[in-house]
């Protein structure tokens, strides 16, 4: 076990799946799972709001991130629009995640399948602080590959 400290984060699993888990000592996320009634066909270029059954309640300072599963993406064409996808630490309605299938054709998914990765991450606010100049860098305004550029 990691000597990293970890924080608690109350959760309402409304589904039949287990809780989101690391799958290995240095997973950055938890695959969550599709929360649906029977099996459903994404068809090409179609885009669906996938339910999890999951509620969550983070703590200030923190974001939930969804994430893409790399799997489905190269095996299935299926990845996640909006991504990363952020809840918010006062959100409290259900995780669900806005699916698209890139394929040529139909990709189904079945209840239970692995559909998406969540990230938690610390986040910080700010404070704007209004000025008429700002630093210059060795960059700029360069941008937009602007990098590459010799």
């Amino acid at each position: 076990m990691s000597s990293k400290s970890r924080i608690s984060v109350r959760i309402i699993n409304k589904s039949p799946n287990d809780l989101p888990a690391y799958a290995t000592e240095g997973s950055a996320g938890m695959d969550i799972r599709a929360d649906l009634k029977g099996p459903i066909v994404l068809k090409p270029l179609e885009r669906q709001l996938i339910p999890t059954g999951l509620f969550i309640e983070l703590p200030h300072g923190y974001e939930a991130q969804i994430r893409p599963r790399s799997g489905m993406a190269i095996k299935q064409g299926i990845t996640c629009l909006n991504t990363p996808g952020t809840i918010d630490s006062d959100y409290r309605g259900e995780i669900k995640v806005i699916l698209i299938n890139l394929s040529g054709e139909g990709q189904t998914l079945h209840p239970g399948d692995r559909i998406a990765q969540m990230v938690i991450a610390a986040v910080e606010q700010i404070e704007w602080e209004s000025v008429e100049t700002i630093n210059e860098t060795v960059r700029s305004a360069g941008g937009f590959g602007h990098t590459g550029k010799q």
